[in-house]
């Protein structure tokens, strides 16, 4: 089996990568609203809608407000919970944000590759992530979302290398399948626990 050539890029995912989320906010608001666990997000990632908030179709505030009409609470109670919910905007994780910088230490261009909304350049400011990012690369400005192989085409262009050079990291089993078939090395991330195998990839020392 050939191997591959290292990699001399990186695509590194945001929602469950680079940011990940305490559930106790939403739970607050739910509890707080009579809501079922999970009401919130289940409401949210309904297919109908929260596909046309990815592929640049709905803005944040009207997916958030399609979302408020769905759930089952009068219109002004609705509002007021999906509010409260989007206030908390999630956490940088410490450890994956270091390997972002030790790839760019190394010289390697770093491309954040999201599904994400209008709402997302807002979210980089308010978590001080917009310098450590090379290239964003957001499904809502491309309107085609990941794992299309668009995508993967686009963003390999955006990054300045082609597939073969470029490692692609992302928690979503769909999004790693879908590189993969677009030529890029893709591995899923379920934690820091990879990190020493990323390193080798991206031949850092």
């Amino acid at each position: 089996m050939a191997q591959r050539d290292p990699a001399r890029a990186l695509l590194i995912d945001f929602d469950g990568v680079l940011r990940r989320w305490d559930p106790a906010p939403m739970i607050a608001v739910e509890l707080k609203y009579g809501l079922k666990p999970a009401a919130l997000l289940e409401t949210a990632m309904e297919w109908d809608v929260y596909r046309p908030a990815m592929a640049g179709e709905l803005t944040h505030d009207e997916w958030m407000r399609v979302v408020a009409s769905r759930l089952p609470l009068p219109p002004a109670d609705a509002a007021a919970a999906v509010a409260e919910w989007q206030v908390y905007r999630g956490e940088v994780d410490p450890e994956a944000l270091a390997f972002v910088r030790d790839v760019r230490a190394a010289g390697r261009k770093v491309g954040l590759a999201t599904n994400a909304t209008d709402l997302l350049p807002s979210d980089l400011d308010a978590l001080e992530l917009t310098g450590e990012i090379d290239v964003v690369i957001n499904s809502w400005d491309l309107r085609i979302h990941k794992p299309a192989p668009e995508y993967f085409e686009q963003a390999c262009q955006l990054i300045g290398e082609p597939p073969k050079r470029v490692l692609f990291v992302d928690d979503d089993d769909r999004a790693v399948r879908g590189a993969r078939a677009a030529g890029l090395s893709a591995y899923r991330w379920t934690g820091p626990q990879h990190l020493t195998y990323l390193r080798k990839a991206l031949e850092l020392s």
